[in-house]
């Protein structure tokens, strides 16, 4: 008699198609296009509209949405206030972790918990970190040449000049304080309120005389300063340190005008506060499939040509990207010294700045 060894042989395939099922990872067996397929992400940025936060983040974008499996839509909102804390805050605490919302935040994410800025009530190493656009961006400080100060000395016995910027803590604000600290200016006076593009305008009306900005987009945003000479450039702060715009080169550093040891660890401070310049976060909680693929689709953009030339479109220098490996180990190395940090508090602050 014989015997009919099919069916035998059909059990024995389907159990071991069920065996390899079960040793494929989770995240394989159910294709990471499943995840996302047919869903809007919400990126807040923790700002307004216009400026190198905004420009940053559609740079980013444009290439991200390719890259992650399913292809969701990608929506921006704008979330303003206390220098991307009040963003912040929002994902920490009422963001439901579940992949959907990526926080687009900026260094002030950092400052604000690093120093107990008012607002910031958040865990900075509870968020979860998918990567940054760049790791640092030099600043520039000038004045409008109509003020007449077209050298440090004519600038230092000047009195009451204005500066302009975004919110008490933004990293504007911290840099013109700083500069008008390391230079012993009179009574400067520090006007927040702006967006970026306001900041200009406001120059261009007299009602600023002074901003430190970042190089890149000044260079793209205002490049008529430079060449009609309507601007008076005064010195440049090096973000990583060492690190140059090219048009700035020959100008001094903001560490040249450092006198103590303390005052250049300030320097280097802000400089690491910098580092992972442009955070974007999940929320706490956020499971481990949905930060695997966003971490994967940002490495896989930050590799993509098409970001490279965006970013550089729009920013005015390379992207130095970092992926959300470095920027959490970068918060993990943050510098925090107490006697810095409160010298760092003072020019952060809405006070008046510290004698010397």
């Amino acid at each position: 008699m014989k015997v009919d060894n099919r069916f035998g042989v059909r059990v024995l395939a389907r159990h071991l198609l069920i065996v390899l099922f079960l040793c494929i990872p989770f995240g394989q067996a159910f294709s990471q296009s499943d995840f996302y397929k047919g869903k809007t992400i919400r990126i807040l940025r923790g700002g307004g509209p216009g400026g190198s936060g905004e420009f940053q983040t559609r740079a980013l974008m444009r290439v991200l949405e390719k890259h992650i499996p399913g292809h969701p839509n990608l929506l921006l909102v704008f979330v303003s206030g206390a220098a991307g804390r009040k963003a912040a805050n929002m994902i920490y605490s009422s963001t439901p972790p579940d992949g959907l919302t990526i926080g687009s935040i900026g260094a002030g994410l950092v400052v604000g918990a690093i120093l107990g800025l008012p607002g910031s009530q958040y865990d900075l190493d509870k968020f979860i970190y998918l990567g940054s656009t760049d790791s640092g961006d030099p600043y520039v400080f000038y004045t409008k040449a109509d003020a007449g100060w077209d050298n440090l000395a004519k600038l230092q016995a000047a009195s009451g000049v204005r500066f302009g910027a975004h919110a008490v803590g933004h990293p504007v604000y911290v840099t013109g304080r700083m500069i008008a600290y390391l230079l012993g200016l009179k009574d400067p006076r520090f006007v927040t309120g702006f967006t970026g593009p306001e900041i200009y305008i406001a120059m261009e009306r007299g009602e600023l005389d002074a901003h430190a900005t970042g190089a890149a987009r000044f260079v793209i945003e205002k490049p008529e300063y430079i060449e009609k000479k309507l601007a008076h450039l005064h010195a440049t702060l090096t973000v990583p340190k060492g690190r140059h715009h090219p048009k700035f080169a020959n100008l001094p550093e903001f560490t040249s005008f450092a006198k103590t040891d303390r005052e250049r660890k300030l320097l280097d401070m802000f400089r690491a506060f910098q580092y992972p310049r442009w955070p974007f976060i999940f929320p706490p909680g956020t499971p481990q499939e949905p930060v695997r693929i966003i971490r994967e689709a940002m490495r896989k953009s930050f590799a993509d040509p098409e970001f490279r030339v965006e970013f550089t479109k729009l920013m005015g220098d390379p992207p130095a990207p970092l992926t959300g490996e470095e920027v959490e180990q970068a918060i993990k190395e943050l510098p925090r010294d107490k006697e810095v940090v409160e010298l760092y508090k003072q020019m952060a602050g809405g006070g008046p700045l510290p004698a010397r």
